[in-house]
């Protein structure tokens, strides 16, 4: 029995031991399979083509220093140090841009990739290159140089976790991919899904129409996108610099007929392609601001930039230093894939950029017969473009892609895609349009239609250059020079310089309409809605040493309402810049400003609308006992929201569920969001408490403003008692406002483990939708915030080595590396890195010193 025992206890050991090395042999592949592509910080590495060695130091964040010869060896230098670090982003990137993502990641992208055939990014990218300057295609051509030598160095064409652990993933779906060589119309491509992302009103233009078909009154959509409050909140050049007479404020068009409800209804379709057409409004925002030495402890200027994009993995920016023995020496945050930096400073100049959002698009209803149009005069041939969709484990798919004078037919993807019926299989009254009134149905001649889509970003441009131009800025000349050429996306530039200048420019191509105010969509048939031209550069609003010493750019208006050149009728309501603008003149009331209190501004979370509906909160009747409870949380408040904050959980359920209720009429979707567009919908309603929108429809009775308040309070108890909890107390607005950085491509698989690999950890959030600490939220969706301030620098041009700045995850875009994720927490808690700009500084801050040889 002892003896058997025995035999048993060893085989049970063997048993364990077995297990036990199985196990550790599985930890070991996995670690093994995680790092394999981390790259080489340290030692000597070839880099083919160089004329010199080239130096490399990393800090403590892995931000690279790259210090070359030539510039040249220095953009090479820098397509292979980025590649290093991001290679899988820029890959998914340039797919995403080409409409290629099919070739990764199977049919489920076909629509996606048909969509962005039929805006022809690529081809534009591609006219681009022949149009651009032999020297900027040669600054190209060296990044792609350096970008597929470190592809020829890790594996070749071969799609292996040698280059990233998502190639190992992507390998279990698609295991036939090969990586194709780095081509510089990459790079190019890559300013289009910029520029589309950062496209001003298109959102607003689909919403109006998409309105009027769903039944409200033109009074009614009137309301729901408010004037710019000029009597409250400064616009960015509050002396009108230019001189310019508005010149497009033409009345909008008179009937969007409800024939016009199948194409329309098409593009209302597209957000359901994930950020084809997501809400440009809030969201898509930035903050800048440059303080004069005047004002200043140093006596020279501070600038403060935080751009404000939705959260991905790994963040849409790279920080980056680029020195050589010529002129450019410059430092900010790169785009990966683009060569230079996009935001930051040389030796005498800093600079920011934010959204200026100009009305850069306009839809067109097309008369259409089968492949042809009506331009007003005649019946045209379409413009049609044959396609093949390549698809990983699939058929190729055939694609026509058609378009008119003014642009693709944007209608034929929806409607393709959606299962929208098409406008060749929907015949109805042609819309007749005139310049009375948008909205009012009219008799018309039977036909079918399409809808084409005109953007200035399809028109080829230069703006790449403009990113060189500015690197080497020495003064507000070059700087201008530089301006010039930023053709697309239109920008806020703000500037600083080390003499003590500070200066704001608006560049861009700007389209000067015949007639209409590119709210609502014209007719493609009458010429008179046809552009005319651009805004001259030299009529565009810019400011230079302003009297006050101040220059503040939120996404506000440019110029007063009867200055300067027509740039949009939607902007952003300007509560972010006004709360920046009284900060600085608070603090400036108590002495001079410093780093610390720019460091302090960009993370201010005081909401610019709760001392407006605080009060009506308070004083409504009839709340039940558990919101009279949570209610209390707002007896003084101070209207902060840091993600701590009880008062802050409430008054935002509350105010999500007042937005939800009171707005019940108006179709999913396009419901008020929680930012400033919804502060200032609700800012009149507040005085008029027996206003219609009050009223719940789906009741018998008619509701008032108290009975909505009240309403929107206990459902925010109710709600917040389910998720976290009894005592209003213990609420925390950061458990509510919790922040996800997702992977860009596996991070919403579905797949938990795939998941878990790439996406980093949950955390609390503070701020909220336009407040200066912009994390945004949406009211159809939750709490969870959907952008952010995706990085933050502030730059002292007295002391360039006393800079900060800190970016929202990391500067690797591999998983589990040590810089993956490593600055999410100071991004969280509104701290910064050094930002270390000497040749001393930098090599005593060094981990890590890579060499390039030739």
């Amino acid at each position: 029995m002892r003896d058997k025992r025995g035999r048993l206890w060893r085989v049970a050991r063997w048993g364990l031991c077995l297990v036990l090395v199985l196990a550790l042999t599985g930890a070991a592949l996995a670690v093994w399979a995680v790092r394999r592509a981390f790259p080489e910080y340290g030692g000597t590495l070839t880099l083919p083509g160089l004329s010199a060695p080239v130096t490399v130091h990393r800090d403590g964040y892995g931000v690279p220093q790259i210090h070359a010869r030539t510039e040249t060896d220095l953009f090479k230098a820098q397509g292979y140090v980025t590649a290093q670090d991001r290679f899988w982003e820029m890959d998914y990137r340039r797919h995403l841009t080409s409409g290629r993502l099919s070739e990764l990641f199977g049919g489920s992208q076909v629509g996606t990739d048909a969509f962005f055939r039929t805006l022809g990014w690529r081809q534009v990218a591609e006219q681009e290159w022949r149009l651009i300057s032999p020297e900027a295609r040669g600054h190209l051509q060296a990044y792609a140089d350096g970008v597929n030598a470190w592809i020829a160095d890790n594996g070749g064409p071969a799609a292996t976790g040698d280059k990233s652990l998502e190639y190992t993933v992507l390998g279990l779906q698609n295991g036939g991919y090969t990586v194709a060589p780095w081509d510089p119309v990459d790079s190019i491509a890559w300013l289009k899904a910029m520029a589309w992302d950062l496209r001003s009103n298109l959102s607003a233009e689909v919403g109006r129409a998409s309105l009027l078909a769903h039944g409200l009154t033109r009074e009614e959509i009137a309301q729901l996108f408010p004037a710019y409050p000029y009597d409250r909140n400064r616009p960015i050049v509050d002396d009108g610099t230019s001189g310019v007479t508005a010149t497009s404020a033409a009345v909008p068009p008179r009937r969007v007929l409800r024939e016009a409800g199948p194409a329309l209804a098409a593009l209302r379709a597209l957000p359901n392609l994930p950020g084809l057409l997501s809400s440009s409004g809030a969201g898509v925002g930035s903050n800048s601001w440059v303080v004069g030495g005047a004002l200043t402890a140093s006596g020279k200027p501070l600038l403060a930039n935080d751009p404000h994009l939705s959260p991905s993995q790994p963040n849409i920016w790279y920080q980056v230093g680029l020195r050589c023995e010529c002129r450019l020496n410059v430092q900010g945050f790169s785009l990966a894939g683009l060569p230079g930096v996009m935001i930051g400073h040389n030796d005498r100049v800093a600079w920011g950029l934010t959204n200026l959002a100009p009305d850069v698009t306009d839809l067109y209803l097309e008369k259409i017969d089968g492949d042809r149009y009506f331009d007003g005069t005649a019946w045209r041939d379409l413009t049609i473009r044959q396609e093949v969709i390549t698809v990983a484990g699939g058929a190729a798919v055939p694609l026509t892609v058609r378009s008119t004078k003014h642009g693709p037919l944007l209608s034929d993807r929806s409607a393709e895609l959606f299962g929208i019926a098409r406008h060749q299989a929907a015949p109805g009254p042609t819309p007749s349009l005139d310049t009375e009134a948008p909205g009012v149905p009219a008799a018309a001649a039977p036909g079918p239609y399409g809808v084409a889509l005109r953007w200035t970003a399809l028109t080829p441009g230069r703006t790449v250059e403009a990113v060189f131009a500015l690197n080497r800025a020495a003064n507000w000349k070059e700087f201008r020079a530089a301006a010039a050429l930023f053709e697309v996306p239109s920008q806020n530039l703000i500037y600083a310089d080390v003499d003590g200048n500070i200066g704001y420019q608006a560049p861009g191509r700007v389209p000067v309409r015949g007639k209409g105010n590119g709210q609502w969509p014209v007719p493609g048939w009458d010429p008179a809605y046809d552009w005319t031209g651009y805004v001259p550069f030299a009529e565009l609003p810019r400011q230079f040493n302003p009297p006050g010493g101040v220059i503040v750019t939120a996404n506000q208006a440019v110029t007063g309402p009867d200055r300067g050149p027509f740039l949009t009728g939607d902007w952003s309501y300007g509560y972010r810049s006004q709360r920046v603008l009284d900060m600085i003149a608070e603090r400036a009331s108590r002495g001079k400003l410093d780093l610390e209190d720019m460091r302090e501004m960009q993370f201010d979370d005081r909401n610019g609308f709760a001392p407006e509906l605080v009060p009506s909160l308070l004083a409504a009747e009839g709340v039940t006992t558990a919101a009279a409870r949570a209610r209390e949380l707002l007896r003084g408040w101070n209207f902060r929201q840091p993600a701590d904050s009880a008062a802050a959980a409430f008054y935002n359920a509350s105010l999500r569920h007042l937005l939800l209720r009171t707005f019940d009429e108006v179709p999913d979707g396009q419901k008020p969001a929680s930012g400033d567009g919804s502060w200032e919908i609700l800012r009149p309603l507040l005085g008029k408490p027996s206003s219609p929108w009050w009223d719940d429809r789906t009741t018998p009775g008619v509701e008032s403003m108290n009975d909505m308040l009240v309403a929107a309070m206990d459902a925010a108890a109710s709600e917040l008692t389910d998720l976290l909890g009894e005592e209003p107390d213990e609420w925390r607005w950061g458990d509510l406002h919790t922040l996800t950085v997702r992977n860009a491509t596996f991070g919403q698989s579905g797949i938990a483990p795939v998941e878990w690999l790439f996406n980093l950890a949950p955390v609390a959030a503070a701020g909220g939708t336009d407040l200066v600490n912009a994390t945004g939220w949406t009211p159809e969706q939750g709490y969870e915030v959907d952008f952010v301030p995706s990085m933050r620098m502030i730059v002292d041009m007295a002391d360039m080595d006393g800079s900060a700045w800190v970016q929202l995850s990391g500067n690797s875009g591999h998983a589990f590396h040590p810089h993956y994720g490593d600055q999410l927490e100071l991004w969280r808690t509104g701290r910064t890195a050094p930002m270390p700009w000497s040749a001393e500084r930098i090599r005593a801050g060094a981990e890590h010193t890579l060499t390039l040889v030739p």
